[in-house]
């Protein structure tokens, strides 16, 4: 049986899901209408999509699943993606989840001509949402008492 693999994307798609990643909602749409819907999806599922994660999950795409559950911090997804030869991605799941240690590794590999930095760039995008939404889940001015 093959390992899951990441299904290569081109570099304007990819740039596009950054984007989408940091609320560009056309993009997102753009992507959702494309061939390339799974990373639409990714981008509802960040928002903690049951629906998004389950789509994700049904249509067998486990590498983003991984990376997104790496990024809220389950080491078994990240540790999965190693397995599955998969070290940018755990480095991006890392680094998404604040590890500075995974972001020097995705900034080295582009400074040494292997990448051009655009999977440190999503790893920060992704990070900066989910630490968004975590941040409004523990403002206590947004915490309903009732």
């Amino acid at each position: 049986m093959a390992k899951p693999v990441l299904r290569p994307y081109p570099t304007k798609v990819l740039l596009a899901w950054a984007e989408a990643i940091s609320g560009r909602e056309e993009l997102r749409d753009w992507l959702m209408g494309s061939e390339y819907p799974e990373l639409g999806v990714f981008c509802h599922a960040l928002h903690n999509e049951e629906t998004s994660r389950a789509w994700l999950r049904h249509k067998q795409h486990q590498v983003l699943l991984a990376l997104l559950e790496g990024a809220e911090g389950d080491n078994r997804a990240v540790e999965w993606l190693k397995r599955q030869g998969q070290l940018v991605l755990a480095d991006m799941a890392l680094a998404a989840d604040n590890d500075e240690e995974a972001m020097s590794r995705l900034m080295a590999s582009a400074a040494r001509g292997k990448g051009d930095g655009l999977w440190a760039q999503i790893a920060l995008r992704i990070r900066d949402v989910k630490n968004e939404i975590e941040s409004m889940n523990n403002d206590v001015h947004r915490i309903d008492p009732n």
